[in-house]
C-alpha cells in the first residue's frame, strides 16, 4: 500500500497571486513559514506546502478566492486547524491554500429548536463556550479543538459518538463552495426531509475534495442533569472489550467508553502525574438524571464483575471529570513522551463490537512480535480503536515494519466487516485501503468527483484518484 501521492506540481503564476493580493491585501501570505505550517498536519505524513494562503473572512470571499484559482487553473485546499491525520491539507499539487479560522462567528443560536448555525472555523470548545449559559452543548469531541468546519470535512467523531452520534448524524445542512464559485446550501433546519438528493452527507466527509465548507447549521443538546465518569481496569484487553460488549448488548445508554491498554495507561500515568493501575482500562461516562446516571453505573460496574473488574474508581466533581478526560485526550501526546525525539503514526480502524475483541487482539499479538512501541486507545463503544506508532521516521526499518502492522490491522478490520477508517478519514494517507474496502464503488465516487470537479483542483490526490 502506498503511502504518498506523486502529482506533478501545478505552477501558479504571478498573475494568480496578484488577482489574490488585490482581493485580500496583506490576508494574502506567500511566507515560507506560513506555508510551510498550512501543508502539514498532526500526522506522520510528509508535508506539502501551498504556494499561497489566503485567509477569508466571509462565504463571499472564499467564492471569490475559488474563482480566481479556477481562471488560472490552480489547485484549492481548505485548512481548519491542521489537526487532521491522514495528510488531508498537504498541498500535493501546490495552489492555495484557504484558510478559514477567520470564519469564526457563530451565526444564530435556535435554544427552542435545538440548533444553531455557525462560520466554518469556529471551533468545538468555542462553540461549547458561546453555549455555556443557554442550557445546551455540542457533543461531538475528536479530542483536539477542531475547527466544525473540518470536523464534517472529514467525519469526525470521537469520545461521545456512542450516544450522540458522528458529525454525519449532527449536521443539518452545509453552505458549500463549489469548484466553479458557485455557492449552494444543502439540507436545512427540518429534522427530516425526503426532497431530492442528501446533498449535506455527500459533503460530510468529502475531505475538500468536492468544495469548500463555509457554514453549518448543526443540532445541539440539553445538557445532562447529572454526569458521573469511572475508571475500571481489566485483566486482560478481552476482557474490558467484552464488558463493553455486554454493555452495548444490554442497552445501558452509556454516553462514552474509551479503552487504553496497559502501555497506554502507563503513558497517561507519567504524563498527566495519574496513578491508575497499569492494566488495561476502560473510561466510561453517564449522561441523565441523577438517578438513572446511578442505574447506569451500577448496571455496568456488575457486568463489569463478570470480566474480573479490580479497580473501579468515580468522578462526579465537574474538576475531577474534566482531569480524567483531558489525561484520555492528551493520551498521543503522553505516547510520544514514553520515547523523547520520536514521532508517532496514527492510525485507526473500526469493526463490527462483536468482533472487537478479535480485532484488537490479534493486532495487539502482531505488535509484541515486532517490538514496536504502539499504545492502543479506542472509543471502543461503537467499534473504533487507534494505534499510534511511537517511531523514528528515520529509521526504514521501523517505518517499513509500521506500515506492515498497519496494512495488517486494516484489512483484518475489512476482512471483519470493518472499514479501514473509523474517524481519522482517507487523505491520502489511506487512498488505497479505500478501494480495498469499496471496491467498484469507489468507481462512482470518482464520477461524483469529476462532475462537480471536472479539472481536480479541490484538494487533489485525497480520497480519490482521478
Amino acid at each position: 500500500m502506498t503511502r504518498q501521492a506523486n502529482l506533478p506540481p501545478t505552477p501558479v503564476s504571478s498573475r494568480l497571486i496578484e488577482a489574490l493580493r488585490d482581493r485580500l491585501g496583506d490576508r494574502l501570505s506567500t511566507a515560507a513559514a506560513v506555508r510551510e505550517q498550512h501543508g502539514r498536519d498532526e500526522s506522520y505524513h510528509a508535508p506539502h506546502a501551498p504556494d499561497a494562503v489566503a485567509f477569508a473572512r466571509s462565504t463571499e470571499e472564499v467564492r471569490k478566492i475559488v474563482e480566481i484559482c479556477a481562471a488560472h487553473g490552480a489547485p484549492v485546499i481548505p485548512f481548519g486547524t491542521g489537526t487532521s491525520l491522514e495528510g488531508h491539507v498537504a498541498a500535493l499539487r501546490g495552489g492555495v491554500c484557504i484558510d478559514l479560522s477567520q470564519m469564526n462567528g457563530v451565526l444564530t443560536v435556535n435554544e427552542g429548536d435545538l440548533d444553531v448555525t455557525v462560520e466554518a472555523g469556529v471551533t468545538r470548545k468555542q462553540l461549547n463556550e458561546h453555549l455555556r449559559h443557554s442550557g445546551l452543548f455540542f457533543p461531538i469531541d475528536p479530542g483536539a479543538d477542531a475547527s466544525l468546519g473540518g470536523m464534517a470535512a472529514t467525519r469526525a467523531s470521537g469520545t461521545n459518538a456512542v450516544r450522540y452520534g458522528t458529525m454525519r448524524e449532527n449536521v443539518l445542512g452545509l453552505t458549500v463552495v463549489l469548484a466553479d464559485g458557485r455557492v449552494i446550501r444543502t439540507g436545512g433546519r427540518a429534522r427530516k426531509s425526503a426532497a431530492g438528493y442528501d446533498l449535506t452527507r455527500l459533503f460530510v466527509g468529502s475531505e475538500g475534495t468536492l468544495g469548500v465548507i463555509t457554514e453549518l447549521t448543526l443540532r445541539l443538546y440539553g445538557v445532562p442533569e447529572a454526569i458521573s465518569a469511572a475508571v475500571a481496569s481489566f485483566p486482560t484487553v478481552e476482557d474490558a472489550v467484552n464488558t463493553v460488549i455486554l454493555t452495548i448488548q444490554s442497552g445501558v445508554p452509556v454516553a462514552r467508553i474509551e479503552l487504553l491498554d496497559e502501555i497506554q495507561m502507563e503513558a497517561v500515568n507519567r504524563y498527566s502525574k495519574l496513578d491508575y493501575p497499569v492494566q488495561p482500562t476502560l473510561f466510561f461516562e453517564f449522561h441523565g438524571t441523577a438517578r438513572g446516571v446511578v442505574e447506569q453505573a451500577e448496571t455496568v460496574k456488575g457486568l463489569a464483575a463478570e470480566f474480573g473488574v479490580g479497580d473501579f474508581r468515580w468522578a462526579t466533581r465537574p474538576e475531577d471529570r474534566s482531569r480524567l478526560w483531558q489525561a484520555r485526550h492528551d493520551a498521543y501526546y503522553a505516547a510520544l513522551a514514553l520515547r523523547p525525539g520520536a514521532k508517532g503514526w496514527a492510525t485507526d480502524v473500526c469493526v463490527p463490537i462483536s468482533r472487537l475483541a478479535e480485532c484488537i487482539s490479534e493486532t495487539k499479538a502482531d505488535i509484541r512480535r515486532s517490538n514496536l512501541l504502539a499504545p492502543i486507545v479506542g472509543h471502543v463503544g461503537d467499534g473504533n480503536f487507534h494505534l499510534v506508532f511511537v517511531v523514528d521516521p528515520d529509521d526504514l526499518r521501523e517505518m517499513a515494519e509500521a506500515k506492515r502492522l498497519n496494512d495488517r490491522m486494516v484489512m483484518r478490520a475489512l476482512a471483519l466487516g470493518g472499514t479501514c477508517t473509523g474517524e481519522h478519514g482517507i487523505g491520502y494517507g489511506k487512498i488505497d485501503f479505500l478501494t480495498a474496502e469499496h471496491g467498484d464503488a469507489v468507481g462512482v465516487m470518482r464520477l461524483l468527483k469529476m462532475a462537480l470537479d471536472p479539472d481536480n483542483r479541490m484538494n487533489p490526490g485525497k480520497v480519490v484518484r482521478l
